[in-house]
């Protein structure tokens, strides 16, 4: 019995958290986290008790960008697969 080697068309399967799906889901909900966040700053600034506060908002501003960034830049490579795979005849 000879090994047969592995066939090279098989597709990549993505992880779940890297779906198109996932990835919309994700940068949505991160864009809401940083309105509310944005919303808080300005609360915080406005409101002379709040000022010492305004380190909540940020941080939270923060972690969503984090967060937002790398799910943006996955969901543009897919794309950019998608499309490059798609135009070769």
């Amino acid at each position: 019995m000879t090994l047969q080697p592995k066939p090279m068309f098989r597709k990549i399967i993505y992880p779940f958290y890297d779906s198109e799906t996932a990835c919309i889901v994700i940068i949505i909900l991160m864009l809401l986290i940083l309105m509310f966040s944005i919303a808080g700053i300005s609360v915080a600034r406005e409101v002379p008790q709040y000022n010492g506060y305004v380190w909540v908002p940020v941080v939270l501003a923060i972690m969503s960008a984090i967060i937002l960034l790398p799910a943006a830049i996955r969901l543009i490579k897919h794309y950019l697969a998608r499309f490059s795979h798609n135009s070769n005849p």
